[in-house]
């Protein structure tokens, strides 16, 4: 920046000169005493490999110092790799085990093998046999991750469960009764709430109304299915531990008849929001993505005919609803921040472009989108009980985790999680190259240069990775393609089932893929024949997200395992980072200056990091500012006596 640096290279060498370093310098003295077991370890059969193990678990059940285990353990688990899977753990994998054992989160680079590294913190862990918990962002790649790592365990005497969303209580407590259980941060923190609540009902002799509030049989509810929260390996740690983290999760009370109202309120207030003007009847606040009415704006409120049912419902109450329609009118779009998928809105999340299921956004505005699809409006209930992730993950007694992308957010995850940010070395030396960025002023010209280079790469084969901000990008840049004559496949969270084999296929000859923030995240792309000699994987990132950990998860899609590739990042002056980091009056600025532009506009791209900084400082307060309402909430709960992830006022 020009850019991103590829990603964070020369920083990360010059901020691990201290302590980082010396815990790695400390890390590698342990793997030659790995290295010497495995001659040993190479004349085992099968059988003896695995009674190897149970006596490893024998010395772990009996109080020995897991730290005294680690080099045999891991000297296991990479044997059991070589046999099963035909992967040999790579020395750095090693490290990035040792990192996430002494409660760190392990960065490792894109293709570095996380999926691997993971097995070997697992392994270590469940020989204490209180159950390992490891959280990924989605149910395929729990279940993609537990059935590809099966083998590994399998050979050590280790049991393997997965959760997914729609499992059977009887089914989630045999899963949880595996010595290591894969699956998401959703499902372990719902499993969590519910098992709260079923001890609170079997403690009021309230069964009954326990199964039917969680649909479920009362004889599959009398114990809970979690056994402890001994230790948890989260994947993907900087998309679970932050982005996620400012959505707390909820299990709803039974519905009232006044709740019942509030849906007509809703659809009310839908259908009368787009006779309400911005600066004639309300005012927009963009940084806080507010609705305020005007004194004009609330006596045309109390104009509108309004349906019996809302006779009872006060004014001011009524204000809010208009407020909340406005508000998902302005800031809340089809394709972008949601979908509808079988007659429901699923959240589209912003970080990752995954749909975010089981999901809700709160204070109404859930609701308030479902009565502008026109969909069925859910009624809004009280909270039975309600965990954060923070609080969740904090219980455990020891958490480490992994990611490419967590080196900027270390203070964070230093200050709330006590977990340091450990950078581990690559396998081979990374050389992707990056390419100078380019700022135009329209979207329009931003989208044609970006249209003419896919042209240009594609005529020599190369593969090319284009990421969108957005599900309405990608499929306006995809119909974009299409008028040049250009194949390409389309990766977005319209399309998540064929996730993987999309991206998977990426890196092959002549291929161009279009994708949203995920951009496969957590499955490989391998450059196909030939392409090596091309020049590898070129990337293109056609704006800034509002998280750079996001932009750098991006780039590292080129370049994996000492691959070559390059990336280039196109910016437009009216990008939307522009308004969500400077707000309305600047942003039309920007827009203008762009507008009656000549020649490059380059000098610009620095506005963009600056933008894009701002927002990622106003989130990080969001976080803050919620765990401290949740610290008070916490603190009442204590002083009623209640268990304070539970309400008892419902």
């Amino acid at each position: 920046m020009g850019a991103i640096p590829s990603p964070f290279t020369a920083k990360i060498q010059q901020w691990t000169g201290g302590p980082v370093s010396r815990r790695i310098a400390r890390w590698s003295l342990v793997l030659p005493q790995i290295a010497a077991l495995e001659p040993e370890l190479e004349k085992l059969d099968a059988a003896q490999l695995r009674k190897r193990s149970l006596a490893l678990r024998y010395r772990a059940k009996s109080l020995e110092p897991l730290d005294r285990l680690l080099p045999e353990a891991f000297a296991l688990a990479r044997e059991a790799g070589k046999r099963a899977l035909n992967m040999r753990h790579f020395d750095v994998q090693l490290l990035g085990g040792m990192a996430i054992c002494q409660r760190s989160i392990a960065e490792m680079q894109t293709g570095e093998g996380k999926t691997l590294t993971a097995t070997l913190p697992a392994y270590l862990y469940s020989l204490v046999g209180k159950g390992v918990h490891v959280a990924t962002v989605n149910d395929y790649l729990a279940k993609r991750d537990a059935d590809w790592m099966r083998p590994l365990y399998q050979a050590l005497g280790m049991t393997v469960g997965v959760i997914q969303s729609q499992m059977s209580s009887n089914d989630r407590r045999k899963a949880y009764a595996c010595d290591v259980t894969y699956g998401t941060a959703k499902e372990f923190g719902f499993d969590f709430l519910r098992d709260r609540l079923l001890l609170r009902r079997i403690n009021e002799g309230q069964l009954d109304f326990l199964g039917s509030m969680l649909g479920q049989d009362t004889a599959v509810s009398e114990k809970p299915v979690q056994r402890g929260a001994y230790f948890a390996l989260v994947d993907e740690a900087d998309s679970i531990l932050i982005d996620e983290a400012r959505t707390p999760l909820i299990i709803s009370a039974l519905p009232t008849e006044a709740q019942k109202i509030a849906v007509e309120c809703y659809r009310w207030s839908a259908d009368m929001a787009d006779k309400f003007v911005e600066d004639e009847h309300y005012k927009k606040d963009h940084e806080r993505q507010s609705i305020e009415l005007n004194a004009a704006g609330r006596r045309l409120v109390r104009k509108l005919p309004k349906p019996p049912a809302m006779d009872t419902v006060g004014m001011f109450t009524i204000y809010d609803y208009i407020e909340r329609a406005i508000k998902v009118d302005e800031f809340y779009s089809l394709d972008r921040q949601y979908v509808v998928r079988d007659g429901e809105i699923v959240i589209v999340d912003e970080f990752t472009g995954r749909l975010g299921e089981g999901r809700k956004w709160r204070d109404g505005v859930h609701q308030a989108v479902e009565a502008k699809e026109k969909v069925e409006v859910t009624v809004e209930t009280g909270q039975a009980a309600r965990v954060t992730i923070q609080d969740y993950f904090l219980l455990y007694e020891q958490l480490g985790g992994m990611t490419g992308t967590s080196w900027t957010s270390r203070r964070e995850l230093k200050r709330i999680y006590q977990l340091q940010v450990v950078p581990i070395p690559t396998n081979r030396p990374a050389i992707r190259q990056q390419l100078p960025t380019r700022v135009f002023g329209t979207a329009e010209q931003k989208w044609e240069a970006i249209v003419a280079e896919v042209r240009e790469v594609n005529a020599t084969g190369r593969p090319i990775l284009i990421g969108t901000r957005t599900i309405e990008k990608s499929e306006l840049l995809s119909r974009l393609l299409k008028q040049a004559a250009i194949p390409h496949q389309v990766l977005n969270a319209n399309h998540v089932a064929l996730e993987a084999q999309i991206v998977a296929e990426a890196g092959r000859l002549g291929r161009v893929t279009v994708s949203t923030n995920m951009a496969g995240r957590g499955t490989d792309i391998k450059l196909g024949p030939g392409v090596e000699e091309l020049g590898g994987l070129h990337v293109i990132c056609t704006e800034l997200h509002e998280s750079a950990r996001i932009d750098r998860q991006l780039i590292g899609r080129c370049g994996r395992q000492g691959d070559p590739g390059t990336y280039r990042q196109y910016l437009a002056l009216s990008d939307d980072i522009l308004l969500g980091g400077f707000g309305p009056k600047r942003s039309r600025k920007y827009k203008k200056i762009g507008a009656e532009a000549r020649g490059s506009l380059d000098r610009y791209a620095k506005r963009f990091v600056t933008a894009q900084d701002r927002i990622e400082r106003r989130y990080y307060r969001d976080r803050r500012v919620m765990m401290h309402y949740e610290k008070e909430r916490k603190k009442i709960q204590a002083q009623m006596s209640q268990d304070p992830y539970l309400d008892t006022t419902n």
